[in-house]
């Protein structure tokens, strides 16, 4: 497995996580579900940094060409400001009560997101 780990820093884009976290509710999730190796992806804030980025999860090799364009880079007006590929050592799904992972987080649990 792989890991991709994208990260922006919002301060030289219009963009704030606020509006990020709308983009995510209306329309940037949904197309991810469909992504051939694609294991998990989660999306990521940190208001007090003003950073916003995303951790992807893929079976073999990484993102495939069959993934979603990149509007988060589209409206924060630049690529990545860091982004890395690691391999995955050791993974682990601990004792929850979330049921699925998908379908949880702030942009999708808040009704005003």
């Amino acid at each position: 497995m792989k890991a991709l780990i994208s990260w922006w820093d919002l301060s030289n884009s219009e963009q704030t996580i606020d509006t990020m976290r709308a983009y995510l509710h209306d329309e940037g999730v949904g197309p991810w579900a469909a992504v051939p190796e694609l294991v998990i992806k989660f999306w990521l804030s940190d208001a007090k940094n003003n950073r916003w980025g995303a951790v992807q999860v893929w079976e073999h090799d990484g993102p495939t060409a069959n993934v979603p364009p990149n509007r988060a880079a589209d409206l924060i007006g630049y690529p990545p400001t860091e982004k890395f590929l690691f391999d995955v050592e050791a993974s682990i799904e601990g004792v929850h009560s979330l049921g699925a992972l998908s379908g949880h987080g702030l942009a999708l649990e808040s009704a005003t997101a």
